[in-house]
């Protein structure tokens, strides 16, 4: 066996692995795009869930809705059941009282603690 140090050149030649069997691609028609695409705007819909009943990709059904809704082509339905944001006003505001070598200092309970020490400091050095 000769002592060969040389570089061999190796080309790769791109294939499917033996055990993944070749599929044809899958085509869909407008009709089907469209009935899947409409079944994801429905409020609560699992996207997923009905991709995968579909036997496709997630992916590409998540595609193909953005795409549609990015077109303008359909528009997602808002569930009215949802719970929104809603402003909420307290109607009564807790407060402290320090008193601090005879002065007395009112805090709201919305003073942070960085401003109460500056304050605290403040009185004592005065």
């Amino acid at each position: 066996m000769p002592d060969d140090r040389s570089f061999h050149v190796l080309e790769a030649v791109p294939n499917r692995l033996e055990a993944s069997p070749q599929r044809p691609r899958r085509r869909w028609s407008a009709e089907a795009k469209s009935r899947l695409i409409e079944a994801t705007l429905k409020p609560g819909a699992n996207v997923s869930a009905i991709a995968r009943q579909a036997g496709m990709a997630p992916a590409q059904l998540f595609g193909w809705r953005s795409k549609a809704i990015k077109s303008g082509a359909v528009t997602p339905q808002r569930d009215t059941a949802r719970l929104g944001f809603v402003e909420v006003t307290p109607t009564a505001s807790a407060s402290v009282e320090i008193e601090l070598g005879g002065v007395v200092i009112h805090a709201g309970a919305d003073i942070n603690e960085e401003q109460l020490v500056r304050i605290i400091r403040a009185v004592r050095q005065a």
